[in-house]
Parts: C-alpha cells; structure tokens; sequence
C-alpha cells in the first residue's frame, strides 16, 4: 500500500464555510510534496432525491456561483452542525425547499465530489410516498421548483443540462434501486 505521511498542514485561507491549506506530505520514497487540501468547517452535508406516485421530482433550479449561471438540483444543504445526522439534514432541506416530507427514505451512498482537493461529504438519499409539508426557504435561497418526471431528468443528464454530481448519482441510483425492487414509490 502506498502511504504518504502528514507532516505539517498550513493554514492558506479561511472563509465562512471551507478553510483551504498547503498539506505538506512525505511520498513514500522521502520527498516532500505540497498539495492543496480544502477543508469543510461542518463536513458537508445531505441531498434528497423526491419522488412521488407518478415518478415525477421536484428538482430545484438555483444560481450557483461556481457555474455563475443557474443549476438543476435535487433538494440539498449544508449540515446545520458538525455531527448532524445526514438523514435529518436531508429531511430537513427536503421539505425546506420542496415543501414535501417522505413517508419512506432510502440511503444511497455518500460522496466527495473532488476527492483530490476537497473533503465534503454529501449524503444522498431518495425519498417516496410524499406527504406535503411547507416550504421554509432560508433568506438568501432563490429557488425555482422544477415538477418533471425522472426519465426525463435521466435524459437530462446525457444532454448536459443536468451536471451536478449529488443529482445525477441520486437519478442513476432510483433507476437502478427501482428495477432490484429495493424502492417502492405506492
């Protein structure tokens, strides 16, 4: 096994939610490299991919500014605390921006979108038989509430015009969850 060993970790910058730092590390045959490390002050957070009786989502279009341009998006947010179970988070952001809580809630995977640079962690979920809640946006949440069936977000991502890693991993895994008859949608 290839092992690299920390040997100073420096602070480069810090801002509201990630810290990034120079990560001084030993390769295995004795030389020093420098690689840069972002660091999520709560750890990430939960998405949750909804899907009512007639196999449609609702999907939330929203500005990002990475892309500056708006994006396509399961319901999702940031942790509310370091520690905070991702099933609450994602129940939570779930009915926050959808205005619906499932009856049922299937855990998918978690992931790290950048694993060379940073250490988010996003748990994904997908939840059916819908029950309606309320919308609670935060203050600075613009969203727009896409109803569209999951085929045709499916056909969405092959297009290029849904390109967010939690979504198209959520999308994919109801697919493929659903024909191993793990998910029930009645």
């Amino acid at each position: 096994m290839v092992e690299f060993k920390r040997k100073k970790l420096e602070l480069a910058y810090d801002s509201k939610i990630v810290a990034l730092y120079k990560d001084y590390l030993e390769t295995p045959n004795g030389n020093i490299v420098c690689y840069d490390y972002i660091k999520h002050k709560s750890g990430g957070g939960a998405g949750i991919l909804l899907v009512d009786e007639k196999e449609y989502t609702y999907l939330v279009k929203q500005y990002r500014n990475s892309l500056d341009g708006v994006d396509l998006e399961i319901p999702a947010g940031g942790y509310s605390f370091s520690g905070e179970d991702g099933k609450t988070c994602a129940l939570r952001e779930g009915e926050e921006e959808t205005g619906y809580i499932p009856t049922n809630i299937y855990h998918v995977t978690n992931v790290i979108s950048s694993v060379g640079t940073f250490d988010e962690k996003t748990d994904i979920y997908i939840g059916t038989k819908l029950e309606k809640g309320k919308i609670r946006l935060d203050p600075d949440e613009y969203i727009e509430l896409v109803y569209i069936s999951v085929d045709e977000a499916i056909s969405m991502i092959y297009e290029g015009k849904i390109i967010d890693s939690k979504t198209i991993v959520a999308l994919l895994a109801y697919k493929d969850m659903k024909q191993k008859g793990i998910i029930e949608i009645m």
